[in-house]
Parts: structure tokens; sequence; C-alpha cells
């Protein structure tokens, strides 16, 4: 995971940083311009704000959130990639464990599991490594491998829920610090400050609230489905393997109760 979530978050930078200047040329006023052209900038013709410039407005703080929100979309790429059903339960796989356990060729099918790498691969492999103690044995020790890779997905989609509550704190950070500045204006000018100058400040206020919440509300979304989708797909791995052992409970029941009824020599 930590090498594909790199790949993704260099990417993004890589693209973000090739688009940012087009943005920043478009965004940018051309030096030089003369008051008509500021009139029709003021009459609504100059290109609305992008994000690299509301960005580059909240400064280091602004700064953060965009690399909590370039983190977060990798996390979501790399999470819609791998916590998926057809990489943690392969398909044809379950099929071929059940057929080779049936037939008692369980060296075959733990061969099988260290092929095909995936969470039902690890459960039934812990299962198999078991199987001579009997089926409570195996039982068992799937359980506990259900558990532990169930745990290790939830905490791989933990860092979404991480992003989701410290964006927010920095834009609420940056609304402190933003007001901060207002009010430092005011105090420097000894009240006879006017709107524009305390603009700046407030302008940061606002923009860092938004850039918080712009990463934080979608990263708390997918926090939400991607821990749902763990929670299903876990338990589904339980089921299927349980049905990977049918047979060999059924026929380790038999043996057991053909033993019993067997008649005890004279």
């Amino acid at each position: 995971m930590p090498r594909r979530f790199l790949l993704i978050a260099a990417l993004l930078t890589v693209g973000l940083s090739a688009y940012r200047p087009s943005l920043a040329q478009d965004a940018a006023p051309p030096r030089g311009a003369g008051k008509g052209e500021e009139v029709a900038e003021s009459n609504g013709s100059r290109p609305p704000d992008t994000i690299l410039t509301l960005v580059e407005a909240s400064g280091s703080i602004g700064a953060m959130i965009i690399l909590l929100s370039i983190a977060g979309v990798a996390l979501i790429l790399e999470h819609a990639m791998t916590i998926r059903r057809t990489v943690l339960i392969p398909k044809g796989l379950p099929e071929e464990l059940h057929s080779l356990i049936t037939q008692d060729d369980f060296t075959k099918a733990e061969q099988l599991c260290k092929l095909r790498p995936s969470y039902l691969s690890y459960v039934v492999l812990s299962g198999l490594q078991e199987v001579r103690m009997g089926y409570r044995a195996v039982e068992k020790s799937m359980e506990d491998a259900s558990q532990e890779q169930a745990a290790r997905l939830f905490r791989k989609v933990e860092y979404l829920a991480l992003i989701a509550n410290i964006a927010p704190m920095l834009g609420l950070l940056g609304t402190v610090y933003g007001i901060l500045l207002a009010f430092k204006k005011i105090a420097e000018t000894q009240g006879a400050a006017v709107a524009s100058d305390m603009a700046g400040g407030v302008y940061l206020a606002l923009v860092t609230t938004v850039e918080g919440l712009l990463v934080g509300i979608p990263a708390l979304g997918a926090y939400a489905i991607f821990r749902a989708r763990v929670e299903q797909l876990a338990s589904e791995v339980g089921l299927v393997s349980e049905q990977v052992f049918n047979n060999y409970k059924r026929s380790r029941a038999l043996r057991k109760l053909s033993r019993q009824n067997a008649p005890s020599p004279d």
C-alpha cells in the first residue's frame, strides 16, 4: 500500500504543478493595465479566482491543506483499487480451494493460497495450517486471521478519517489567524482602519475555512464508504471461507459418528 499510495500522490503533485502556470497566467492581471482595464475588471470581466489562486492567498496554511487534499485523493484512489471484491476474494479461488480441500489435497491448497495472495487466501491458509487438529481448530484459526485482516484494512481507511478531522481544524486555524490580522490593523490605526485595511485578514479567514471544508467533507464521506465496504467484505470472506471447508467439516463429522457407532471388540 505505501508504494502505490506514494506513486499516486507523486502523480497528482506533478499534474497539479504542470497545471499551475496556466492558472496563474489566467488569474493574474497584466502589468501596466490602464484605468480602463481596471474599470472593466470591476465590471466583472476579470477571470474568477481559481483553486490555486485561493491557495496562494491563504499562505502556508493553505499549502498544508492542499497537501492533505493530495494525500486524500491518493488514498481514495488506492482504496478504490484495493478494497474491492475481485481483489479480496479473487474470482474462481473459492471453487478451486473447495475442490482441493474436498479431495483432502491440503498441500496443493496451501500452494494455491500462496500463489494467489488475498484476504480469502490468507484466511483459508490459516485454517489449512490447523487442519490436522480438526475443524474446531480450523474455524478458530480462520476467525482470528479474518479479524487480523479486517483490522489491517480498517487501519488503512482510518487515514481518511484523520484527514477529515485535520483539514477543517487547519481551516479554523486560518480563520482565527485572519481575524487576528484584521484586528491587528484596527489596533495599529487606533480604530481608524477602514474596510480595505481589514480585507486581507478577513479574506484569509474565509479562504482557509472554505479550503478546510472542501478537503474534510469528501474525505469524511470516502471514509464512511470504505469502512462500510470493509465490513461487508469481511463478513463475506467469513462466509466463503466456511463454505470452502463445508465438505471437510461434513466428512470429519461422519467419520466421528461412524467411530462412535462402530461395535466395540469383545
